[in-house]
């Protein structure tokens, strides 16, 4: 389920006002991180999260471990952000940032 650049860009634009909803510290990927990650995904299905890890690479590692164990699609990474994808298996338009912050 790759992204498009249009996808791409349009997540790009409704993620810019999101506030981050999970941090991951330097502790990285716990259990319940994980299932903050899910829970925030299935609701909010486009969710910005902070990565407070000080080596690049590592960051790296955490961000294609948060995509490969959610199934979810990286959007874009700014500096310690990363804005990630995945479409909700019910969407809640109350919930979900795709119908809240259309254009």
């Amino acid at each position: 389920m790759a992204l498009s650049q249009d996808q791409k860009k349009r997540f790009r634009k409704i993620a810019h006002h999101l506030k981050p909803v999970v941090m991951i510290a330097e502790n990285g990927l716990s259990e319940g991180v994980l299932s903050e990650l899910e829970r925030a995904l299935e609701d909010h299905e486009l969710i910005k999260v902070r990565i407070n890890v000080m080596d690049r690479d590592d960051k790296k590692v955490v961000i294609d471990a948060i995509c490969s164990s959610t199934k979810a699609e990286l959007a874009q990474v700014i500096g310690k952000m990363a804005v990630i994808y995945r479409p909700a298996k019910k969407q809640n338009p109350k919930l979900s940032n795709l119908v809240r912050l259309q254009d």
